[in-house]
């Protein structure tokens, strides 16, 4: 039995032809943006081995991280808060200890609040410009670009009128182990 090729789909059809780039979605950037950082939040907490949950409504907290451990001093599973954030605006691999984002106020003073019971992170990621820049895959892994970093804002004042520009310190990386790390000292009645 022969199978015939089909033939390429014409330029006009809006379809990508081999070798060409692929014709992208209409969603606006920062509803990708969003998206795309869920993805890296649920590949990391998949790896710290976490337990995810979305509020609804949200209060300006995007997602609740549950860790269960036989080690956990003050419970048998602690849970922090995440308020994720993404842009293009600094460059990779950000030179120095820190860098600068900013924040809107209201969302800074959920995040800053102390004393709290539930821990809150903010996790902010830096991708490349351009979309198809995002993501690579090959046979042995899917890479997301570029990184996530983290800070724990309690206790950090508001100094804009509008807006606050906090340093996040390039040491956070965000990733399974740093999940980990951060769980376990909440476990131990500690901050994240």
């Amino acid at each position: 039995m022969t199978l015939a090729k089909p033939d390429p789909a014409p330029a006009a059809t809006g379809l990508a032809l081999s070798g060409s780039p692929p014709v992208r979605g209409q969603i606006a950037t920062t509803a990708c943006l969003e998206t795309l950082q869920v993805g890296y939040l649920h590949a990391v907490a998949a790896a710290a081995g976490c337990s995810l949950a979305q509020p609804f409504p949200d209060h300006g907290i995007d997602w609740h991280v549950s860790h269960s451990a036989r080690g956990h001093a003050v419970d048998d599973e602690v849970t922090i808060k995440v308020q994720l954030k993404a842009t293009y605006q600094i460059a990779p691999a950000p030179a120095g200890p820190t860098f600068a984002f900013t924040l809107d106020n209201d969302h800074l003073v959920k995040l800053a609040r102390r004393p709290v019971s539930v821990h809150k992170i903010l996790v902010v990621m830096i991708v490349p410009r351009g979309q198809e820049d995002w993501l690579r895959a090959g046979h042995d892994r899917l890479s997301l670009r570029h990184c996530c970093y983290w800070i724990n804002l309690a206790g950090h004042p508001v100094t804009g009128r509008r807006r606050t520009t906090v340093r996040i310190p390039t040491s956070r990386i965000f990733d399974d182990r740093a999940l980990c790390e951060i769980m376990t000292r909440v476990g131990a009645g500690g901050r994240p």
